[in-house]
């Protein structure tokens, strides 16, 4: 497999949407994961830097991934929204999350590292 530089992230119910680039920005990844397999697979790659849509469950992911080594940005959903390119479903909502990445980069759009493990309070 060609060394995956960004990996956009959309997070469903049971499937998520991976869509990958390399440092030329060509594709070199799409692909559906279920829930269970989402671990496993990360597990495998080098690091790379992730992107996510801000929701419920991304700040669990954020964190699983993070123990293997990656770098996750967490995207609000009003900055995904403009990178949309039709009509809203899983796949298609995947490459936003990397396209949102590399503006942040270029730009000032808003984007914020997720929260380590050791940042969360702890409830005694």
């Amino acid at each position: 497999m060609p060394e995956i530089e960004t990996i956009g992230v959309d997070i469903a119910k049971n499937v998520f949407q991976l869509h990958g680039v390399d440092r030329n920005g060509k594709i070199v990844l799409r692909r559906a994961l279920r829930r269970s397999q989402v671990p496993g697979f990360f597990s495998t790659l080098p690091p790379c830097l992730i992107g996510m849509e801000a929701c419920a469950t991304a700040h669990h992911w954020a964190r699983t991934l993070m123990a293997f080594g990656h770098e996750i940005r967490l995207i609000p959903p009003a900055d995904v929204k403009p990178y949309l390119r039709r009509q809203k479903n899983d796949a298609a909502d995947a490459r936003p999350s990397h396209d949102h990445r590399c503006a942040s980069s270029r730009s000032r759009a808003r984007s914020s590292r997720a929260p380590s493990c050791c940042m969360e309070p702890v409830i005694s």
